[in-house]
């Protein structure tokens, strides 16, 4: 889950001339960083494999 120290700790790593487009941005990244962790822990990816073959039907 994404906390408030994590968003405060991200923000506090960009330039001090910020944008606050660049500032959401950087939220939104680590949202989707921290959704993406979750899966791996639960086992919610797919293998290399799995995911060479639905490329291949989106690709069809």
């Amino acid at each position: 889950m994404l906390t408030k120290e994590k968003v405060i700790s991200g923000i506090q790593k960009l330039p001090d001339n910020v944008t606050i487009d660049e500032i959401l941005d950087q939220i939104v990244l680590l949202e989707k960083i921290e959704k993406g962790l979750d899966q791996a822990d639960n086992n919610l990816v797919l293998s290399e494999k799995e995911l060479d073959a639905k490329i291949v039907r989106w690709l069809d």
